[in-house]
């Protein structure tokens, strides 16, 4: 068994502070790009600490937090990629003898599925006190660190706000026929189905999604290219995560292009407007718990909390950062009133129904 951390939250922080602080004796070298916005301190010697990272949220995103963490604090970082799904089942497969000492998921789904199977532990508490209850597993063994909410994304041309519905259920009627766009294989997707199953039961959900695919819901493989169709008129609105449209509104200005959709937020109490939280674990066979546990930590640290809503748009969990001016506030369903520790499992379910529905041949 892994010996039990010798570090509180303080502990952590003081790593980082004497990580720096030894910077004087490294060879001078800096971060350079987006990393360089989350760290711009001279790189640590490295301290003979590593950690073996399964990532299930995608390089470009957290590939520079990874960087500035080795920078920062001198331990060695080794990353496997891939969807969140897929490294689940990895670990599984893998048992004691998987590499993986932090696994990040898209949602806690995926964690719970680990959980139920006996591959995790429980982290320190205090750095599961870095976030809200709400944001945290009962049992200790993931913790939130950005939120990403549900909306509906729609084409400001064709549809004006005073025409959209208020519920997902509203959808699958006659004068929706064949404009909504669904990203039915996406993670992002499965993850919400999962919970719209465990809130509804099976019965609702299965009616549901085979009702839009009835009403020619139109399916497009991920979230990007729903925006993308929605912004040049080809679909009317689609069902996403609220980040990808504020980042290709803000590439447009940037550019000088015209970007013409809007995000649409349903009814508060909608299934629709689930925020759905990224999650980071420790597997039961972590190697080096301290520099687990200190990485962790780091996702929730004021710069990295901030690099996610300033450069991703996302909702940072961690208390004392605010969200990014231009996102609304938060006033989604509530993520207290799911239980996300139940959910382990749950996306095999939705994945069998969604093949079923035969929505991905709309």
């Amino acid at each position: 068994m892994a010996k039990k951390s010798r570090f509180g939250l303080a502990g952590v922080l003081l790593a980082l502070v004497l990580a720096a602080a030894a910077c004087g004796g490294s060879d001078g070298t800096k971060l350079d790009g987006v990393a360089a916005t989350i760290y711009g301190g001279t790189c640590a010697d490295g301290n003979g600490s590593a950690v073996t990272v399964y990532s299930g949220r995608s390089e470009y995103l957290i590939g520079p937090v990874l960087d500035a963490f080795e920078c920062e604090t001198g331990t060695s970082v080794k990353t496997r990629w891939n969807n969140s799904t897929d490294l689940a089942l990895q670990i599984d497969t893998e048992g004691d003898r998987t590499d993986a000492d932090v696994f990040i998921s898209r949602s806690p789904g995926p964690v719970g599925f680990l959980e139920s199977k006996g591959l995790l532990t429980s982290m320190d508490s205090n750095v599961l006190g870095l976030v809200a209850d709400e944001h945290r597993g009962a049992n200790g063994t993931w913790i939130g660190f950005s939120g990403r909410k549900r909306v509906l994304v729609h084409n400001l041309d064709s549809v004006p706000p005073s025409e959209l519905p208020t519920s997902v259920f509203e959808l699958t009627e006659p004068e929706w026929r064949g404009r909504v766009a669904i990203p039915a294989t996406n993670g992002s997707f499965l993850d919400w189905f999962t919970v719209f199953r465990d809130q509804y039961g099976d019965d609702v959900a299965t009616q549901w999604l085979d009702d839009m695919v009835d009403n020619d819901a139109r399916y497009y493989p991920n979230n990007v290219a729903i925006v993308e169709a929605a912004s040049r008129g080809e679909i009317d609105v689609g069902l996403v995560n609220h980040y990808y449209n504020y980042r290709m509104a803000a590439d447009a200005e940037a550019s000088g292009s015209e970007h013409r959709a809007a995000n649409y937020d349903l009814s508060d109490e909608d299934i629709g407007s689930l925020l759905i939280i990224s999650a980071a674990t420790m597997t039961a066979s972590v190697d080096d718990r301290e520099a687990a546990q200190s990485f962790i930590a780091y996702l929730l640290s004021p710069p990295v909390q901030r690099y996610f809503t300033r450069n991703t748009y996302e909702y940072p969990l961690a208390g004392g950062v605010e969200p990014n001016p231009v996102l609304p506030p938060l006033s989604a369903m509530s993520i207290g009133s799911v239980d996300f520790d139940a959910l382990g499992g749950g996306f095999e379910g939705s994945e069998d129904i969604i093949q079923r529905s035969g929505v991905t041949s709309n």
